[in-house]
């Protein structure tokens, strides 16, 4: 079922609609009648309508555009209707004396048109073939973007430019004197033309980005001038950009010379901080400009439909590294036989491949641990606090329909009553960012969570951290801010968002880990211990949670296969409908959990057993299944993962080597230029 939330914006949005048709409904009334009070204000309210929703809910008035009702058309049919109701009014039988707000008004929509041809014209000329981030592109003459209302927003640029119009032909409807709708008219004709002169101005060559050749031509040198040598190539849909974040710290610690390729435009955006250069590269035939490169190794935490269009590069070695690993068949996906290796954190991935006969063999699956679990803190015996934390943490449903794989639609709420019903207890409840997106019911069940723990917080009083405390984490967040966030006008496009997110200062990527730890700090310290919390966001991190929790409760995905690091007591909802013997069985992540079934009816036992580890009768299970799952801790798993990196680099040198030579023999004509670069490589 849907939320309260969107029956209530639905509940907006179509008396919005029902209003704006009875407005245009009375507008037509009032001129046919006629009747100039009630056209008047009409139209007013009808305008008014249309640029209160151009600010506020662009979205309805897109709507509008699929039935072909969009912006000109209401302006044009409004500006009509007016026009009728004017010579109903005073008008004599001839046009004579209306004469020139006819020329007016065709010239008004003319220049509108005309404008709108050149904002095509400059969006045209100012996309370039590829987006950069941390890459210093003044070489590709980036400049400012025009005002983004004559550039991009072509509705409000319409009816804010319609306004004076609309008003001098009411004013002449109500007064009967034609020269109010020429002087509006024509102060709407010198906004339009003068906005469109304006906006042209970026044609001009002083003026004008980079064209698609020359671009190419500046990608070019620029991956010559960086030599880059290993690489994460990311695809994905607008919310899973955290599969490839999770990466970063990794990717930037490797030897060599690191590089990020994306293919979304808008995944440039949603990438974190980090001082890796980024290039998204959308279409296929620019992307074969990495095969002309130095890159030796790509890397994927994610399958796409896009990633076949680079695996078709043999001079590129890839691995695929994964965004997590758990005992869901996702994990062992039959797409993992197209890269030459797969990257696994320990022995039990590996044996989950084979089990699962998919066609990886044995010897491509290499073992290099979760580098980026580095900076959860280890088991520290039972919670000293006067609360015991615990972190719910529920996967999403995914795109397959088992109800097994979240617990937030059968067990969620039981889960959480169970929590809330112990006074000790502070609940931590941080849902999958995806929760709700295939499946309503799971939306509407962790809509229902979040409101029980927020009515539990209005039952629970106690003592606040200090106004120091909430002036410290306002400090931390302003400098994390400062470091993270780049700050752009509102006009700003792609090309100046390139222009200004040149090469990062040395020195960023340790300052922003300095602050993330600083604002991660304050912001628990910020918090009273009794409080419940909810976190959505991206901060704090998961492992920042992971650090303040004692429990972990979650469901069979990655989420326990990295809290267990940590040694700590975790538990795993059972909603598969299986017996916990089945259970246990089929996921082994789970061998060293505590199971729940769809009641929670195990909760108040596990919650002793945390806090007296003499009930603890899992703990040596645990440092078990950890090494099973994520490997030895030493060497360490950073380690693990640059070895074989600089292996599976060795390996693409070696085999463009051979493929030189063997080609160089065979004295091809017109070849041995081209081969000459790849055995450079």
């Amino acid at each position: 079922m849907p939320s309260a939330g969107n029956v209530s914006r639905r509940a907006v949005q179509a008396a919005a609609l029902l209003a704006m048709l009875v407005f245009f409904t009375l507008q037509l009334v009032g001129a046919l009648l006629p009747s100039a009070p009630l056209l008047i204000a009409t139209s007013a309210a009808g305008l008014a309508l249309d640029l209160y929703l151009q600010h506020r809910d662009p979205g309805l008035l897109a709507l509008l555009g699929k039935i072909r009702f969009d912006v000109m058309v209401r302006q044009l049919l409004r500006d009509m209707l007016v026009l009728v109701g004017l010579l109903r009014l005073h008008g004599d039988g001839s046009l004579s004396g209306y004469a020139p707000l006819f020329v007016g008004l065709v010239l008004f929509y003319g220049a509108h048109l005309a404008c709108q041809a050149v904002a095509i014209l400059v969006r045209r000329t100012r996309t370039l073939p590829f987006v950069t981030r941390n890459i210093d592109a003044t070489g590709l003459r980036l400049s400012a973007a025009p005002p983004r209302i004559l550039a991009r927003q072509h509705g409000r640029r319409l009816v804010r430019f319609a306004v004076p119009v609309t008003a001098g032909l009411l004013a002449a409807a109500g007064t009967g004197k034609a020269r109010f709708g020429t002087i509006g008219v024509g102060v709407g004709l010198l906004l339009a033309l003068g906005g469109t002169l304006y906006l042209a101005s970026w044609l001009r060559r002083g003026k004008r980005v980079a064209n698609e050749q020359q671009a190419m031509e500046w990608l070019d040198k620029w991956l010559a001038d960086y030599q880059p040598t290993v690489g994460m190539y990311f695809s994905g849909g607008t919310s899973s950009a955290y599969q490839a974040n999770m990466w970063l710290s990794t990717l930037a610690q490797l030897d060599g010379r690191p590089i990020i390729v994306l293919r979304e435009r808008f995944m440039v955006k949603k990438i974190e901080a980090t001082d890796v250069p980024i290039v998204c590269i959308p279409k296929v035939h620019h992307l074969m400009a990495l095969e002309k490169s130095t890159l030796k190794l790509l890397l994927h935490p994610a399958n796409s439909g896009k990633t076949s269009q680079v695996l078709r590069m043999p001079s590129i070695k890839h691995a695929f590294i994964n965004h997590g690993e758990s005992d869901k068949l996702s994990s062992c996906n039959p797409y993992s036989k197209a890269y030459d290796e797969v990257w696994v954190a320990g022995p039990a991935a590996r044996e989950r491949y084979q089990l699962a006969d998919i066609g990886v063999e044995d010897k491509d699956v290499v073992e290099v641990g979760r580098p980026q679990l580095a900076p959860i803190k280890p088991y520290a015996g039972a919670p000293a606090r006067s609360y015991t934390t615990v972190l719910y943490a529920p996967t999403w449903e995914g795109w397959d329909g088992n109800p097994g794989n979240t617990s937030v639609m059968l067990a969620g709420e039981n889960i959480v009553r169970e929590l809330l019903a112990d006074p000790a207890v502070r609940l931590v409840y941080k849902p999958h960012p995806m929760t709700g997106s295939v499946d309503p019911r799971a939306g509407a069940a962790n809509d229902r969570i979040m409101r029980m723990i927020r009515e539990a917080n209005e039952r629970r009083d106690g003592a606040r951290p200090g106004a120091e405390a909430l002036a410290e984490l306002e400090r931390r967040t302003t400098e994390l801010d400062r470091l993270t966030t780049a700050v752009f006008r509102n006009s700003a496009d792609e090309s100046e968002r390139m222009l200004l997110q040149t090469a990062p200062e040395p020195g960023r990527s340790a300052a922003v880990d300095a602050a993330t730890a600083a604002w991660e700090a304050a912001y628990w310290a910020s918090l009273p211990e009794w409080e419940h919390q909810i976190i959505t966001g991206p901060r704090p991190a998961l492992y920042s949670c992971f650090n303040e929790a004692d429990l972990l409760i979650s469901d069979v995905s990655s989420v326990v296969s990295d809290y267990l690091i940590s040694e700590k007591p975790y538990a795993v909802a059972n909603t598969s409908g299986m017996s916990e013997e089945e259970f246990l069985a089929n996921f082994p992540t789970v061998t060293a959990a505590t199971i729940l079934d769809p009641e929670a009816s195990g909760v108040a036992a596990l919650l002793a057993a945390v806090r007296d580890p003499r009930l603890d009768k899992l703990a040596a299970a645990r440092a078990e299944l950890k090494v099973q799952l994520l490997g030895p801790s030493d060497p360490p798993s950073l380690v693990r993962f640059n070895q074989a990196a600089l292996a599976l680099a060795r390996e693409a040198d070696e085999r463009n080597a051979r493929v030189a030579a063997r080609m160089a023999a065979s004295e091809i004509p017109g070849q041995r230029g081209d081969l000459s670069e790849v055995a450079g490589r």
